[in-house]
């Protein structure tokens, strides 16, 4: 990771630093990943030298220096024969190990930076990336005589939950390819799709599909792709491409214009940044698309629905009892595609542009790209270069970014920034569907050391003085402030402005807004 502009600051005492642990490369008292794969090598004796010939032999011998532990997805000798025999690079293993490029990924692709208990797994994205830098991902596939983690949609878990000193053992059957494609290398990959990939080539979002995230030359964001494949369209009798165009587009054929219908019905379909599917549980509120309006998923209840009540799909009767399907739902098991693009979900129904309602919208400083980076590994960072950000702008303070490593921090996410003295920031924040809202605005606020500060949105002052000495308490110095209510009459960004009155220390945790 390459933060330009950055140094690692302590802020006071306000911060715990993350436990340190030295690496110990001496005989263990207990066992760890090495020692396991050492005991067990007639089984993981091919990853073992995958392993050693990569340099990371010692790594899994010791403790991490993170103090989170590791977790190994260790593949056996036949899921290593498998993937050689599958793989057109490779005849045998000793030409695996002779690329030492591809083995020096290869092996830390498999190793997480944290200890994670199966029992712990999300529906979506590991919470740490893997040694390589990458993210995987975790299904729970069910069928009718097993069910199991699968990670990657690629590698089942066969043997979960080996503990060792160090972390965690995950045996799999196969072993994990990293994902080299881009979100339109996967559709050249997969069949199947032809009516929706053929919208993306004519409405020129080809371009979107093909970003690798991690090309650090690369400007443009990951984002979240909700696919429809062609039986879902067929079922609603379209069969090809131009009948999808007489369907939604037939008066226009300036398909690449970002007023066409076309044109939106695409970016309709793509999220404002990567999200799984475990990003939606418990959270009902509108996502910002590619087009010009958002759309609403809800994960409150036991199905995640997009668009719930904007539209009924079907009427299902069975004997005196009527069921309504009127949301998109997804397709859990095939979902939670990683691309280098961004992530794939499959919905069951065709996703049309519907009038968005209004929903609870929190921002944390969620879109800033460099936030993004730092969030990998806890810590404090001084952001000196304003030129880094794109939507905090500031002036007569220095800015920090801070990721607590305390997961029962109570800042909403774990992080907030912070600034001090005499200070303004702005925070241009996404689109928001036009009505009233009740604005909430959520702040550490309970020091004699803080500042006093008033809000202001789109240059109107909102709220009186906020006095953020005393609104929290010992329990939770971290506090939510009714600042009023604002009538949006556009959908579209707003900015937030907060200065001091008073001077003094700035710990900002987001802006909430809540339809009224």
């Amino acid at each position: 990771m390459i933060l330009l502009g950055l140094s690692v600051i302590l802020i006071g005492t306000r911060s715990c630093d993350p436990i340190v642990v030295e690496a110990n490369f001496e005989d263990m008292i207990d066992m760890t990943i090495y020692d396991y794969i050492i005991d067990n090598k007639e089984e993981f004796s091919s990853f073992l030298r995958i392993l050693q010939e990569g340099g990371i032999d010692r790594t899994l011998g010791a403790y991490n220096p993170k103090g989170l532990g590791y977790t190994l997805f260790l593949p056996t000798n036949d899921a290593v024969d498998q993937f050689i025999e599958e793989n057109d690079q490779f005849s045998s293993l000793n030409d695996l190990l002779s690329d030492k490029e591809y083995v020096f990924t290869f092996s830390r692709y498999h190793a997480v930076s944290q200890a994670i208990n199966a029992d712990d797994f999300p529906f979506g994205a590991l919470p740490e990336y893997t040694l390589s830098g990458d993210i995987l991902t975790v299904s729970f596939i069910v069928e009718p005589d097993t069910s199991y983690y699968s990670i990657n949609n690629q590698a089942p878990v066969a043997e979960p939950n080996i503990e060792v000193s160090n972390g965690y053992v995950h045996v799999i059957s196969q072993a994990l390819e990293p994902v080299t494609f881009t979100t339109y290398g996967w559709f050249e990959q997969n069949e199947g799709y032809s009516i929706f990939m053929s919208a993306v080539v004519a409405t020129g979002y080809s371009s979107d599909f093909d970003i690798n995230i991690k090309d650090e030359e690369e400007e443009a964001r990951p984002f979240t792709l909700l696919l429809e494949h062609d039986s879902v369209f067929n079922r609603r009798g379209i069969f090809t491409f131009e009948e999808l165009v007489a369907d939604i587009s037939p008066d226009d054929n300036d398909y690449t214009n970002d007023l066409n219908p076309l044109n939106n019905f695409v970016g309709y379909h793509m999220l404002n940044e990567i999200r799984f599917l475990d990003d939606f549980e418990d959270v009902a509120t509108n996502y910002s698309t590619y087009s010009d309006i958002p759309l609403n998923i809800n994960g409150l209840g036991l199905d995640i629905m997009i668009n719930k009540e904007k539209q009924v799909f079907d009427t299902i009767i069975h004997g005196s009892d009527t069921t309504i399907v009127d949301y998109i739902g997804f397709n859990y098991d095939d979902s939670n595609i990683l691309t280098q693009s961004g992530a794939i979900h499959f919905i069951g129904q065709i996703l049309r542009q519907v009038q968005p309602s209004r929903a609870v919208q929190t921002f944390g400083f969620g879109e800033e790209p460099l936030f993004d980076e730092l969030r990998q590994e806890p810590g404090e960072y001084l952001v000196e270069d304003s030129s880094a950000l794109l939507y905090i702008k500031w002036s007569g303070s220095d800015l920090f970014f801070v990721e607590e490593a305390d997961e029962d921090h109570p800042a909403w996410n774990g992080d907030y920034i912070v600034l001090g003295g005499d200070f303004s920031v702005t925070y241009t924040i996404p689109k928001i569907v036009q009505g009233t809202y009740l604005v909430l605005f959520g702040a550490e606020a309970f020091s004699d050391l803080n500042a006093l500060v008033e809000v202001s949105i789109d240059g109107k002052k909102l709220g009186g003085l906020i006095d953020l000495t005393s609104e929290g308490s010992a329990d939770n110095p971290y506090a939510q402030i009714e600042l009023g209510k604002i009538n949006f009459l556009k959908y579209e960004h707003h900015t937030i402005q907060v200065r001091s009155l008073i001077p003094g220390t700035f710990f900002w945790d987001y802006i909430r807004f809540e339809p009224n």
